[in-house]
Formats: C-alpha cells, structure tokens, sequence
C-alpha cells in the first residue's frame, strides 16, 4: 500500500507558485458553497509517520481557506475527563456543523496504532476497534458527512533524513521529540500495523489518499487538489438532491399482537405498601451511589413511553434518592439547528455522564425508530440503520464502565384518555396537554408497532429493555426503583 508513496515524488517551484493561487480561489469558493448550501460537513483526517509534513500540512490549510469556517482540532493523550467517558466521546464532541470544514490531527486512528505497534493491545482488540470505526464512519457517510483520510508517508531513510534536519536546524529543533526517536526505531513495526489499519478501514464510504511527505509542495498540492475535488464532487450532488424526497407514508400495521399485548397494565398497589417501598429503594439507590466504586461506574438512565405514562413522575422519584451534585435529567425534544446539523446521536454525546454521575434522558435516541418513523420525519433507510447505530452507541457506553438501563413505560388507551382528560381540566396540569399528544393517541397501532421492533432490535445482553406496567402509577415508579438498584448492584458487585 504505501510502495508508491516512497517514490520520492516532486513539484518544481515555478509549477508550484503557478497553481497556488488557483487552487486556494477555488477552495475558498468551494468552502463558500458548502457553507451557503449547509447540507453536509466535511471532515479531513490527517494521520502518518513523524516528520512527513502532516503539521505542516494542517498549518497551510488553515492560511488557504476562511479560519471562520474551518474547525481544527489536533488531539493528545485523552485527558482525564476523556478517561471518564468512552473513547470516541472526544471526537464526537469535535466534530464540524453541516456547511464547515474539520480537519482532526492525532484522531482515532492514532491510539490504536500506537497502542498495537507498542504491542499494548492484542491483535483481536485491534481488529474489534477498527471494525467500530467502520461502523462509526459509515454511519457518518450515510448522515451526510464527507470523511477524507490521508495518510502521510515516508521510507525510513527519509524519515531518519528529515528528523535529523529538523534537530540540525535551532528554529526547528524543538520539533523532534525522544518520541519521534523512539518510533523511529520501531518504524518497521509501525508500517506493518498502520498498513493493516489502513487496508482494514479502506472503504467505499471513506477510501484511505496515501500521500507522499518527501516534498513539501508535492505533499500540498496533492492534499489541497483532493480536497477541491471531494467537495466539488459532493457539492454537484447536494444541488442535485436539495429538494428533500416526501417519506412515503408508514404501511398500516398487521393484526398480530406486540409484546405490549402480552402486558397486564393495571398491577395493584396499596398507597401504605407503596409508601414503605418508596422509602427502602430511595434508600437503597442513595446508598449504592455513595459506594466507593461508583466512582468507577457511570450511570445512564432511559426512559421512554407513550404520552402521560408517567415518565416525569418516575424521575422524580429517582433524582429525590440522588445527590443534586450527581446527576442530570436531559429532556429531549425536537432537535435544533445546531443539532440537526451534526450527525443523529451527536446531540446524546454531549450529555454522557463522567464516572461517578448519572444522567437521566427523559425521552432519547430511540426517538428516530419511534416518533421520527412513525411521524415520517426520516426515511425508512435512517431508521433502519438506526437499530444498529444504537445498539453501537450503548455497547461503547457499558464498555467505558456505564450502567445503561431503559425503561418503557406502557399503558392502556382508556388510562391515557382518562389522565388526558385530567389534565385538560386542572389549571396547573394544562400546560402538560397539547394537540399533539391527541393526535398522536390516532397513530397508536403505528406507535405500538414500532415499540414492539425497537424492542425487539434493541433490547441486548448488555443493555436490556425494561417494560414497566405503567396503568398504576404507584407500581410503576416502585418497579423502576427496583430495577435501577438491582442493575447497578449487580455492577458495582
């Protein structure tokens, strides 16, 4: 793979000082119509050996292009606060809006390959990390991302060549660090991983560029003419297909019964009985949280449910056991236009607790394979997809230490018109009722159809699905408790 980047190949400067000026007009105008036409985002990985010009590279990019529109972001050992948290959190967090350009220096290839030419990570955990960043970079091509990766090269001699010219000269010495020596000794180890990692991670959606780093101006005029034509080539596209196609209409559901079918809603519960439950699993979660090994664990709690199931009442009952220093209850609504510019899940990324924190979504991701499908707010494609996008995300989350537990919260279509009706008719309840919670009660075989698939896809070994019979409220909020303690116990022993 990397047999044609040790050519050693040149640009004179008179060729180069010619097309520079070209170049950089047109990319400024590509820059300007993806930012005037904000459908995708482009994001540019820079990774390669040390001393093959990658710094240098970023740094031309940045003069050559509107700083204003350009996201530039070189990543380091993860701090602690990324320790805290899965390892792609800090590249989600970094990724550029629709209509901007990132560049990210260091990203996720970096530590694998570093970790695997290092032999601190076993082959099969290699193979297992570059197979979720397939999954994570496919995911991002289908959300509109254009994702351009090069990878600058160097033979070992160069690199030896180059290192020594950089420490000879006092302006650019401070450049070559005992790091850089060091991998230089293990070069060859270092090419065998990075050429696994790059025929592994080769895909249709996001092709590796192998760019020779031996010339300065070769390796800039081959970096900045790829980039023109990536985006030339998405933008014609992006006109092609501005106007959004109409989401053909859901296909009615079939008479067979949902998993919800199978629930008996209306469980009893005593006011007295519910009183000392209440009590005991309040105590109980509040003890499991002060336990020295939470600080180990983050906690992530879903809840989800059809209108007036009593998400907010059960919350409430959870955070009155918590420490108000721990936690975060993150409603989610319709997504904004800072949200619906990033990739679907971005907007979930942001909100991940630390260890030794919870966070409490009250309605969350599942919203794409729910209202979004059913509602026809995204194509079958994108909802589709993303069963497996999600179970992804929650695999990366209990991997990092989370303890994620999901709640449906079901009842009867009498109890929802009962509590709809109540809420219509108590001044302060009001605000709670709105004409779209009665128009969705006409969608509710679609609704009940499209929890039974969530569930179905979406409930794993790791993070199962918890359906509470929600009719009484009282069982209701004494099942979550119980379900949240059993599940963080089990973790925390």
């Amino acid at each position: 793979m990397f047999e044609s980047a040790e050519l050693g190949h040149r640009i004179d400067k008179a060729v180069y000082e010619a097309e520079v000026p070209l170049l950089r007009a047109e990319l400024l105008d590509a820059q300007f119509d993806l930012r005037e036409l904000a459908e995708c985002a482009v994001v540019v990985l820079i990774n390669g050996v040390d001393a093959a010009g990658k710094g240098e590279t970023v740094n031309l990019l940045g003069e050559w292009m509107d700083p204003r529109h350009l996201v530039i972001r070189a990543f380091d050992r993860p701090s602690d606060e990324a320790r805290q948290r899965p390892p792609m959190w800090r590249f989600w967090r970094s990724l550029p809006p629709k209509g901007r350009i990132g560049i990210l220096f260091g990203n996720w290839y970096h530590e694998p390959i570093q970790q695997r030419t290092d032999r601190q990570m076993m082959a099969s955990r290699l193979d297992q990390r570059l197979d979720e960043i397939n999954r994570f970079e496919a995911m991002l091509a289908r959300e509109g991302v254009l994702l351009i990766k090069f990878w600058f090269h160097l033979s070992r001699d160069r690199q030896k060549a180059r290192l020594k010219k950089l420490a000879a000269d006092p302006l650019t010495r401070w450049r070559v660090t005992a790091a850089d020596w060091r991998n230089y000794k293990q070069y060859n180890k270092l090419r065998d991983v990075a050429e696994h990692v790059l025929r592994h991670t080769d895909t249709a959606e996001a092709p590796w560029i192998v760019v020779d780093g031996f010339n300065a101006r070769y390796r800039a005029l081959r970096v900045g003419r790829t980039l023109l034509a990536a985006m030339r080539k998405r933008l014609g596209v992006a006109r092609q297909w501005q106007t959004r196609l109409s989401v053909a209409p859901m296909a009615p559901a079939d008479d067979g019964l949902t998993l919800l079918d199978a629930l008996v809603l209306d469980q009893p519960m005593s006011k007295s009985d519910y009183g000392r439950a209440l009590e005991r699993l309040q105590g109980r979660l509040a003890l499991l949280t002060r336990r020295a090994n939470f600080s180990q664990r983050a906690l992530v709690l879903v809840f989800e449910g059809m209108d007036a199931a009593g998400k907010g009442g059960a919350i409430r009952r959870v955070t009155a056991a918590l420490d108000a220093r721990q936690y975060q209850v993150v409603p989610i609504g319709a997504p904004t236009e800072e949200e619906r510019a990033q990739p679907y899940l971005w907007r979930f990324w942001r909100h991940l607790p630390r260890r030794g924190k919870a966070v409490i979504f009250d309605r969350s991701w599942y919203g794409r394979v729910l209202v979004e499908r059913v509602e026809g707010f995204c194509s079958e494609a994108d909802w589709m997809r993303a069963y497996q996008e999600i179970n992804d995300f929650e695999d990366q989350l209990t991997d990092a230490g989370a303890v994620v537990v999901k709640f449906w919260l079901a009842i009867s279509q009498d109890e929802q018109l009962a509590r709809f009706n109540e809420r219509a008719n108590e001044p302060h309840k009001r605000f709670k009722i709105t004409d779209e919670d009665w128009r969705n009660r006409e969608r509710w075989p679609d609704y009940a159809r499209a929890v039974s698939d969530m569930i179905d896809r979406t409930s794993t070994e790791v993070s199962p699905w918890t359906l509470i019979e929600a009719d009484n409220k009282r069982f209701a909020r004494i099942k979550v408790l119980e379900t949240i303690c059993d599940r963080l116990e089990a973790a925390l022993d």
